[in-house]
């Protein structure tokens, strides 16, 4: 059974940075992509960046040049570091392996919360 552990997130000041990190269970690790998501209160869940395999990396246009995604396969675990944050960076944000740029798996970790504001 996969498992998605999320960490790091908190409230901070808008232009403040966070790093988050997802541990995950499972040998699949190494070879899938990964995702982080995102869902705003009353938004749907999206896809805001991506490293492959590869490590090759893509990011939504919101997001682009503030946010960095990394990988350590050694420790099956994927970071997004997040650089000066807004306001509307408020969410959820969640961690899953790709298919594609859809997410693999049904079951999600619990999520950590991500609040920018003064």
């Amino acid at each position: 059974q996969v498992q998605f552990v999320e960490s790091g997130g908190g409230l901070v000041q808008p232009g403040g940075s966070l790093r988050l990190s997802c541990a995950a269970s499972g040998s699949f690790f190494s070879i899938y992509a990964m995702g982080w998501y995102r869902q705003a209160p009353g938004k749907q869940r999206e896809l805001v960046a991506a490293v492959g395999s590869g490590r090759s990396t893509s990011y939504a246009d919101s997001v682009k040049g503030r946010f960095t995604i990394s990988r350590d396969n050694a420790k099956n675990t994927v970071y997004l570091q997040m650089n000066s944050l807004k306001p509307e960076d408020t969410a959820v944000y969640y961690c899953n392996a790709l298919r594609g740029l859809n997410p693999m798996y049904d079951d999600w970790g619990q999520g950590t919360q991500v609040t920018v504001s003064s």
